[in-house]
């Protein structure tokens, strides 16, 4: 049976998502990136929560993972501690959505803001996620760490999965940030073991632009061979969004999206073969 999964903000991040959440659903696919409000510091109520989980049950669709949220005045590695501390309860928010979605994993993002005071970023990201590390374990959800578009930012990457272990700290590679600047795929088959989720869309390797896969220049041979051999397994996830497609019918754009999803998914097991 085909599962493929698809963002929930291919048109919108904010206000009701259910509409998105049917098309998504009557274009073929099964599970969402849940990526609503993943750049505010919104909190999910279980009212919320509660409404989200009978939308799944109405149109037959399951979490995948979450996208998490350093908010904008909620920040988990901001040196202020109050801002700092309300962002660590920001992440907690997501970790508890994911868990109560059926979801193990939420992504994260981890940008240097201080570039003249670095140990003042690595304490307060380090503090956030030794505060966030038992909530994770207690309710069965790792984090992911993604890579960015910012220059050294695989650096930051690096040294965190290997501060932290990877029952609670892994990889999100997001396949159009890896296809600007330095060679996201070489450090993705170096860091392939700590994979547990994927950002899938196209640029053209001047802007993020999240496009439909096969529509850029991303290698996909070179990805999907490397993702194939790595321990990532589950649905295809897209990160596609149609504001740069040229695309303007939804069902045209999430047409295409499962297709080229499908395509993905077709090319994995020959990947995986390949490294037996």
């Amino acid at each position: 049976m085909t599962m493929l999964s698809m963002t929930t903000d291919y048109l919108e991040d904010a206000g009701d998502p259910s509409p998105y959440l049917r098309r998504i659903a009557d274009a073929g696919f099964t599970h969402l990136h849940w990526c609503h409000h993943w750049g505010s510091d919104f909190l999910y109520s279980r009212a919320e929560v509660d409404q989200i989980e009978r939308w799944l049950d109405e149109y037959g669709l399951q979490v995948l993972n979450v996208h998490g949220s350093d908010g904008h005045e909620k920040s988990w590695y901001a040196g202020e501690a109050y801002r700092r501390e309300a962002g660590v309860e920001l992440v907690r928010n997501r970790l508890e959505l994911a868990a109560r979605l059926g979801s193990d994993v939420v992504i994260m993002h981890a940008v240097q803001p201080q570039p003249n005071d670095p140990q003042r970023f690595w304490d307060a990201l380090y503090c956030s996620l030794d505060a966030l590390e038992p909530v994770a374990r207690a309710l069965g959800v790792r984090i992911a760490v993604e890579n960015l578009n910012d220059p050294g930012h695989w650096g930051i990457v690096t040294h965190v999965l290997e501060d932290y272990p990877p029952d609670f700290v892994g990889l999100c590679y997001d396949s159009g940030h890896g296809n600007k600047g330095e060679d996201g795929l070489a450090h993705l088959e170096r860091l392939k073991d700590r994979l547990i989720a994927v950002h899938l869309h196209d640029n053209d390797g001047t802007a993020d632009q999240h496009l439909i896969p096969f529509t850029g220049t991303v290698d996909w041979d070179r990805l999907i061979q490397i993702v194939g051999s790595s321990h990532c397994t589950g649905p295809v996830n897209l990160e596609a969004m149609m504001q740069h497609t040229g695309i303007r019918d939804e069902s045209v754009f999430l047409e295409r999206s499962f297709d080229a999803a499908c395509r993905i998914e077709g090319m994995l097991p020959a990947a995986a073969a390949s490294q037996d």
